[in-house]
């Protein structure tokens, strides 16, 4: 219940969410650390947060940041969470898609700093 007597919906404490654990077991994930679930791996015996961040990566990818929003916890917490369930083999985490950059004519960038330098 808050001060005005309404309780608060989707308010979880952090230890009941990551059962006690503090810290994920992975360093590795982000914000935008991609998760893909495992169909295959059974859900039996999966705490409740961790149950429901399958039911939410399994119709496709979602970012770490998204199931944080879908779950209303911390993304510290969903992180904790999330890296349980790789270490389980239940996720896979896959770092986003950034196309390499391509080279730029060195030539058209001369022009672009000779146009900045007559401002």
């Amino acid at each position: 219940m808050t001060a005005h007597g309404r309780q608060r919906r989707g308010m979880v404490r952090s230890y009941t969410a990551t059962g006690g654990r503090a810290t994920p077991s992975r360093t590795t994930l982000d914000e935008v650390t991609l998760l893909i679930a495992d169909p295959k791996v059974p859900r039996a015996g999966l705490r409740a947060q961790a149950y429901r961040v399958m039911e939410l990566c399994l119709p496709g990818v979602l970012a770490v940041s998204e199931v944080a929003v879908h779950l209303e916890l911390p993304g510290a917490v969903t992180k904790v969470i999330v890296s349980g369930l790789v270490d389980s083999g239940h996720l896979v985490a896959r770092a986003p898609f950034v196309p390499a950059a391509e080279q730029h004519d060195e030539d058209f960038l001369r022009r672009v700093l000779h146009g900045l330098h007559k401002l």
